[in-house]
């Protein structure tokens, strides 16, 4: 089941972003669970927060694994919003 994470970053936090990135990445690379990924970006083209669908079994699955993102434990989010997704197109 897929689950999108909606998370945007907490104003000013681009050099928190910045300095946590490799964990997060590693994060993803670790657990195996991420079908697609990237930054959601501000007007000025800054990153702003991520958008990150995950492959899970269910929203529990999507809350345990938002809630061990480097990016999250490091306090990166403003808020995160967990949302079951189906994909339509792509593949």
């Amino acid at each position: 089941m897929f689950f999108a994470l909606i998370c945007h970053d907490k104003p000013g936090a681009l050099a928190l972003r910045m300095q946590t990135r490799a964990d997060h990445l590693a994060y993803v690379e670790r657990t195996g669970v991420v079908a697609q990924a990237g930054p959601l970006l501000g007007d000025d083209g800054g990153m702003v927060g991520s958008l990150i669908i995950l492959d899970v079994a269910d929203r529990a699955a999507a809350q345990v694994w938002a809630d061990g993102d480097p990016y999250a434990q490091a306090g990166l989010f403003d808020r995160v919003e967990i949302v079951a997704w189906k994909r339509v197109i792509g593949g």
